[in-house]
């Protein structure tokens, strides 16, 4: 066998090896992208989850934070109705018919209250 031919062979047997880890190089590649698509869709879909729960607690917040407000009101609403009745000098009940409206409208905010705490609580679970 000729140099030439021996260098051809070598130029050959190169090339065969270069293609193999071209091959194995790019296999790699692939597998590493599709690894980190993966990764990427998971990190995705438990980023969104989370900003969907933080999305739900905020808006269960601010209805928490109305009702509160909303109670507040009532409760100077209340005072405001017992200090008529204290400064006429006339007994007065809960039985009063404003009074009982008002003490009503307190009851129910306060289930409404308890209601959306519990909610609160169960996001996310």
């Amino acid at each position: 066998m000729g140099f030439s031919e021996t260098v051809k062979e070598l130029l050959d047997q190169g090339l065969v090896v270069s293609k193999e880890l071209a091959s194995k190089a790019g296999e790699k590649a692939q597998d590493w992208g599709t690894k980190g698509l993966e990764a990427s869709k998971d990190l995705a879909s438990k980023a969104g989850a989370k900003l969907q729960e933080l999305g739900e607690k905020g808006a269960i917040m601010l209805e928490i934070k109305q009702l509160e407000g909303k109670t507040k009101k009532l409760i100077t609403l209340l005072g405001a109705e017992v200090y008529s009745f204290f400064e006429q000098g006339k007994p007065f009940s809960a039985e009063e018919p404003e009074i009982e409206k008002i003490l009503g409208q307190l009851t129910s905010l306060k289930e409404m209250l308890e209601k959306k705490e519990a909610d609160l609580k169960n996001v996310g679970k």
